[in-house]
């Protein structure tokens, strides 16, 4: 997968605040008293933008920031003058006052602002459509912090109400740890001298940092890399998360306000329409120039357009600048709608987001009560006519390549490097179900962290007790004279061809058994191993199939190929030598983890293109 080196994201949400580090405060306190009126009539509507690549659709659909003639959008009827809107809370003043019917952000974004916006029915948000996901927002840690898990009790700089808000909160809800089990620091800025990159960069107190991809670059070296200290990077510093993998974090859309939506409902499906067309052609020519390096005259001048817009200090160059601006977006089209909007099973749609912002906006300070917001009640055959393009009814089809029986054939030496978060269950010695009763939530889990990370794997992996392979080692090497005893019993010492064996090292007990020198003993640890090896293939091959099941119960829709059961045996227990039967029910457990895997062994799914 590649990076762009734009210096943007998903949105710049700037607090004109003085200080480094800002206080958290409510949206009403950002917004401070703006009366609602009626939306202005004039001739052109008043459409904010962002500095994203999903925002490029609509450049090409408008044709410049005013409506160009023989455009998508001026052939159709539709007017607008688009105006930046990286300051979202100056968006939200002009959304009451009644500058534009419209909001610009992210589903997280609308819902810190939520309280403010829902306080008069008028103003009540309608999420008119989704425009993609991210898949250039980072979160880079220090050296030593390798997992969202180890987050508990760090400092992580992130930009006060932006994109990253909703990146943290997802991140910290996947390692079930809340707002008071880290210590946020807030930046004023998304990037530049203000953002986290440079605070994280400068203190080096400060753990973890949300950032960009170009900063997230500059401070690793790149996505699979560790910094060096050199040529700008960070010593020790590397991802621990991305919306490369957690590619349902950050959505991106368009909202309108209650009563225009009502009052204007055949210009708001036109909108759409010219946005959903704009994207397949944008898809297209981003995907020629990918494929044959050559890059068209209509795709060079949609590059260019943008480049005017941002500026040429946010894109440099078309070729990797702009053109990458667009790599990072995850456009959704039409599919995309339908399974947002309408799919009910969809754990990443718009009642799962949409409980998930208003979460953040309450429990984190944004807001005081909870204040919804509606889905458009579009016909999407309709729109697909209006928009010119192939009505597609969005299906989950299996995109990982099927994984092998072991956990360390298929992902090596660097499972631990490539998890992202993991959380595990225990059971009997003798369990063979795993009930939705005694695991529902645990399973909730795995399916919610399946469609927040929905490019990496679900690992289910089982693993087994040692006790009885170390006692069969025991028995078998002393009765082929190859392991002496010596102390007395809870304090025996053992040695191996006159080398001290050290059965807590279970890893190295394990190779000396797979090396064949207790082969044929009576009993023989192999086959104990190679049992034990077995059963905890079994126990994640049972716990698929409690979560498949548990998910169908749900009406949850899961892509069952990224769920992957393997055995780890015997080789990683809690406790190496057990002492009782409750030591060992600590060593009897499945694991789920969420792994990092190749971006290129992942098929594209229906839901975006």
């Amino acid at each position: 997968m590649r990076f762009a080196t734009v210096l943007v994201s998903a949105v710049c949400f700037q607090l004109w605040i003085s200080a480094p580090t800002l206080a958290q405060q409510s949206f009403a306190e950002l917004v401070g008293n703006v009366v609602v009126r009626p939306v202005a009539v004039e001739k052109s509507v008043t459409v904010p933008y962002i500095t994203w690549g999903g925002d490029v659709a609509t450049f090409l659909a408008n044709g410049d920031l005013k409506t160009q003639a023989n455009s998508l959008y001026q052939s159709s009827g539709v007017n607008i003058q688009l105006v930046a809107g990286d300051d979202f809370v100056g968006q939200v003043k002009n959304y009451l006052a009644g500058k534009s019917p419209l909001l610009r952000g992210t589903v997280h974004m609308l819902g810190q602002a939520s309280e403010v916006l829902g306080a008069d029915t008028r103003t009540k948000p309608v999420i008119l459509m989704q425009l993609s996901w991210s898949a250039g927002d980072h979160i880079v840690a220090r050296k030593g912090l390798r997992n969202l898990n180890q987050l508990k009790g760090k400092k992580i700089a992130c930009q006060q109400g932006g994109p990253h808000v909703g990146l943290l909160y997802d991140s910290l809800s996947a390692a079930q740890l809340s707002i008071k089990d880290v210590e946020i620091l807030w930046t004023k800025d998304l990037t530049g001298p203000a953002g986290a990159a440079e605070m994280f960069r400068k203190d080096n107190s400060v753990d973890a940092c949300c950032v960009i991809t170009p900063d997230m670059l500059g401070l690793t070296g790149g996505f699979d890399s560790t910094g060096t200290g050199a040529e700008g990077t960070v010593d020790g510093a590397h991802v621990i998360n991305s919306t490369q993998q957690m590619s349902r974090s950050i959505a991106d859309v368009y909202a309108v306000r209650h009563d225009w939506y009502q009052a204007n409902k055949e210009w708001c499906k036109k909108f759409v329409a010219g946005y959903l067309r704009a994207t397949t052609q944008i898809v297209a020519m981003r995907k020629e120039f990918e494929d044959s390096k050559r890059m068209s005259q209509p795709y060079r001048q949609i590059l260019s357009l943008s480049q005017k817009i941002f500026g040429a200090e946010v894109l440099p160059t078309l070729e990797v600048d702009a053109h990458g601006l667009l790599l990072d977006c995850t456009f959704v089209g039409l599919p995309g709608q339908i399974a947002f909007f309408k799919d009910s099973g969809n754990l990443s749609g718009f009642a799962a987001k949409t409980k998930e912002a208003l979460d953040l906006a309450t429990g984190w300070g944004y807001a005081k009560t909870r204040m919804g917001f509606e889905p458009t009640d579009f016909d999407y055959q309709e729109l697909a006519k209006l928009a010119g393009v192939e009505y597609v009814v969005p299906k989950r089809t299996e995109r990982f390549e099927e994984a092998p029986e072991s956990t360390e054939s298929f992902f090596g030496e660097n499972l631990d490097s490539n998890t992202i978060v993991s959380f595990t269950i225990n059971f009997e010695p003798n369990q063979q179900e795993f009930s939705a009763d005694r695991y529902g939530s645990e399973f909730t889990r795995a399916l919610k962290a399946a469609s927040t990370f929905g490019n990496a794997r679900v690992v289910i992996r089982g693993h087994s007790d040692p006790t009885k392979t170390l006692l069969d080692l025991i028995k078998s090497g002393i009765s082929k004279g190859l392991i002496r005893q010596s102390g007395t019993a809870g304090n025996y010492r053992y040695f191996y061809k006159g080398q001290p064996l050290d059965l807590n090292n279970i890893k190295e007990v394990s190779k000396l058994v797979e090396s064949g020198a207790f082969a044929g003993g009576n009993p023989d640890p192999g086959v104990t191993m190679q049992a034990a090896m077995n059963l905890s293939k079994a126990r994640a091959d049972q716990v698929k199939d409690a979560v498949v099941a548990f998910a169908k119960q749900l009406g949850a829709n899961v892509d069952l190929s990224q769920i992957t059961p393997v055995g780890a045996g015997v080789v990683e227990p809690v406790i190496a030598k057990p002492k009782s039967l409750d030591e060992a029910k600590e060593n009897m457990r499945v694991e789920f983890r969420i792994v990092k895997v190749d971006a290129e062994t992942i098929a594209p799914t229906d839901f975006n293109f």
